[in-house]
């Protein structure tokens, strides 16, 4: 075979491979929320205990995400991809097996840990197989992937748990990963990296990650005054993490991008603020769908597809709309479109009619679809094609630290206002009551995300400044 076959087979195996796996991660993600009250059932577990499934997924893979990146860069993305998805099928079957929560909350840590070594490698391998002239149709590809899984999630999850078992939504994808796995061992010739006389900045991750870890668990704490020995030193490790991160020539996180350019920062902070306001309302809708509604698993699910379908079929388009509209707009009216679905949400009871829940769920995701693509497209235009990998790995830890702080909100509020109980009839308007103030606090958060986005400033100058259009 000649090289340039050889290169065209590995580019077309790469390619399948990252978007059978982008697929799958959020279609994980989303899927599991679905089943929280099968599980709940079966487990005889309490809501703060619950919510911590899909806040234990998110936490491992925020601490993790940082170092699988240059662990990567370091000792090949190939390497970290093939181990990413052991570990991945690991911790799918111990949560598949488990015996009580305890069991099921470390399978989805566990999870958590194989996941963030696939998303550091798998996008930063397509780059480097991929010319520069093809990268942006990679990247939206993968991209679709992503939503359509978390479109098939929240089906897939009630299909599982109401046919099968809530368990069966842990292995469903392990024979697909399985496959993955053989294809990439032994079809995907050769190894990517990036600097590898670099170093992993050992320090920096323990600070991070102890920090966050710290931080998290405190919130859930709350209000244990006891709760203040977390969160306070949780808070000191962050910011002395910033501050060594500051010193070094080669730091796990560039925080001088951050913090020196007005437009990265506004639109990261943007992200932050959506992604934790978004994030859980996936897992509050299918709490009150299922409980205060009294749907089924399968037609909940059905339901919830409604907002991930319009990130799918709309987010192309409005990527490609952002190269001749500026961001700011797109993104500041969209996220406009999520207040507006957050608020009329936290008004919903026991009498709402679906019909309703679907255009709330229709106008987040038309929102998201319209601030997603922009804010990346602004993220990428207000940084030089030098640190185009250094923006790509704030973005990611940005995405999945908002998500993890949409559900350590969740679990204060569901812990200060309803403690460690199982979720009962006799206790449905008080989940009700819980559901609408955490719906109150993201239309919040979206209100704060839209003014970060409206202070940003133009994408469109800034990339000419920088002669990149």
């Amino acid at each position: 075979m000649s090289d340039t076959a050889a290169q065209d087979t590995s580019r077309r195996t790469a390619l399948i491979v990252v978007c059978c796996t982008s697929f799958i991660t959020p279609l994980m993600l989303s899927g599991v929320n679905v089943a929280i009250p099968a599980i709940a059932e079966t487990m005889q577990a309490d809501a703060v205990l619950l919510s911590w499934i899909p806040t234990a997924f998110l936490l491992t893979t925020a601490v993790f995400l940082l170092p699988a990146g240059k662990l990567g860069d370091i000792l090949g993305r190939r390497k970290m991809y093939i181990t990413g998805m052991v570990i991945v099928t690991l911790g799918s079957l111990l949560a598949a097996l488990a015996g009580n929560i305890h069991v099921l909350i470390a399978g989805r840590f566990v999870q958590g840990l194989g996941t963030s070594l696939i998303a550091t490698s798998g996008l930063p391998m397509l780059i480097s197989l991929f010319p520069a002239n093809r990268r942006g149709s990679v990247v939206g590809l993968t991209t679709s992937c992503v939503y359509f899984g978390l479109t098939g999630g929240p089906l897939i999850g009630g299909l599982c748990t109401d046919y099968l078992s809530w368990r069966a939504l842990f292995v469903v994808h392990v024979p697909v990963v399985l496959v993955l796995f053989w294809v990439t061992l032994t079809r995907l010739q050769g190894e990517w990296t990036g600097e590898s006389e670099r170093r992993l900045d050992l320090a920096g991750a323990v600070l991070f990650g102890a920090g966050i870890s710290a931080l998290v668990y405190g919130l859930t704490k709350l209000p244990n005054l006891y709760s203040l020995g977390l969160i306070l030193p949780g808070l000191a490790l962050l910011t002395g993490f910033f501050q060594y991160e500051k010193r070094l020539s080669d730091p796990l996180l560039d925080v001088r991008l951050i913090f020196e350019n007005r437009l990265f920062l506004f639109s990261i902070l943007a992200a932050l603020l959506l992604y934790s306001a978004s994030y859980g309302l996936s897992y509050l809708m299918s709490l009150y769908l299922q409980y205060i509604q009294g749907l089924s698993a399968k037609i909940a699910g059905l339901v919830l597809v409604a907002q991930p379908i319009m990130m799918a079929l709309l987010t192309p388009f409005t990527g490609r709309l952002s190269d001749r509209i500026e961001p700011r707009l797109l993104a500041t009216a969209g996220l406009l479109l999520n207040i507006t679905g957050y608020a009329l949400l936290s008004l919903s009871d026991a009498d709402t009619s679906l019909l309703y829940i679907i255009l709330c769920l229709l106008t987040t995701g038309t929102g998201f679809a319209l601030f997603s693509s922009p804010n990346m497209n602004a993220i990428f235009g207000a940084v030089g094609k030098g640190q185009l990998g250094t923006a790509s790995g704030i973005t990611n830890t940005v995405r999945v630290v908002g998500q993890m702080f949409s559900m350590a909100i969740i679990t204060v509020v569901f812990a200060m206002n309803m403690g460690k109980v199982r979720i009962t009839p006799e206790l449905h308007p008080l989940l009700m009551d819980n559901i609408s103030f955490c719906l109150g606090i993201s239309a919040l958060l979206a209100a704060l995300a839209m003014l970060s986005s409206s202070l940003r400033g133009n994408m469109h100058k800034e990339s000419r400044v920088r002669g990149q259009v």
